[in-house]
């Protein structure tokens, strides 16, 4: 193991596959365990569960591809082998991945940061492993956006009937106003739902910093995100548009494999 992982801070593991001439980083939080999924989650991580014939994660790296993106960081923690054997280097899917280890599970932000050494001083595109989205051109199409807005944080957002268990913005024109964490269904500022999928200038890493943990000792992107906003920084959305399935229970991993099948895809 000492040969396949090098320690610092945080655990890391680069490998050499193919990478790309173009200076954004893709970054996949892959660390968790996916209790909601019942037995089958303490087998294997909830990202290499398989929908159509490749683990939900390989969807997301051909998403980075088709937007250019072939150095790709995935923040591993329980099971880490398990996705590093999967990918290996990435030399397979043409691709060069970086594997940073989480040692623990303290939330969504501390994932972004663990990885904060791999992506240096470049913009970045997070898109969390367990979301499965049609067509893959989304985060092309984000990016752009991003770019055109001169953007220091950009959402991609979705319309949800229960928005309870996902960040959830009060929307302007285009700017995000303001950013909730699992809000109860009466207090909801909108039915647009964070979708897993961002892009950020190196700026999210100080608003990391001054985030507090929450009632569970964890710390929550949404939380840097509303300090950014609050900083009067320059956040913004975008509605994604097609289909989005975050496959962290069963009934929606379910969901995204008939959608695979009915759609032929």
């Amino acid at each position: 193991m000492g040969e396949r992982f090098k320690r610092h801070k945080r655990i890391v593991h680069t490998t050499k596959g193919f990478a790309g001439e173009g200076s954004m980083k893709g970054l996949i939080p892959a660390a968790g365990i996916g209790t909601r999924l019942g037995p089958i989650a303490y087998a294997i991580p909830k990202e290499l569960l398989m929908v159509g014939e490749k683990a939900c994660i390989e969807h997301v790296v051909e998403a980075f591809k088709i937007a250019g993106i072939t150095d790709i960081i995935i923040v591993v923690g329980w099971r880490k082998h398990a996705i590093l054997d999967y990918f290996g280097s990435g030399k397979r899917l043409n691709v060069s991945i970086t594997y940073v280890v989480q040692d623990k599970r303290d939330g969504l932000a501390k994932a972004v940061e663990c990885a904060r050494n791999a992506i240096n001083h470049d913009s970045f595109a997070v898109i969390l492993g367990d979301n499965f989205f049609y067509p893959k051109n989304f985060l092309k199409d984000l990016i752009a956006f991003h770019k055109e807005k001169q953007s220091d944080c950009t959402v991609g957002v979705t319309q949800m009937e229960d928005v309870t268990p996902y960040g959830v913005i009060k929307p302007g024109t285009d700017r995000i106003l303001d950013i909730v964490e699992k809000p109860n269904a009466d207090e909801a500022p909108s039915n647009l739902a964070c979708a897993g999928i961002y892009v950020f200038k190196p700026s999210i890493f100080k608003a990391i910093k001054k985030t507090t943990p929450d009632a569970n000792q964890e710390y929550q992107l949404t939380d840097a995100i509303k300090i950014m906003i609050d900083e009067k920084q320059s956040v913004f959305y975008k509605e994604l548009k097609g289909k989005h399935i975050d496959i962290g229970t069963p009934e929606r991993y379910k969901m995204a494999n008939r959608f695979f099948t009915n759609n032929g895809l």
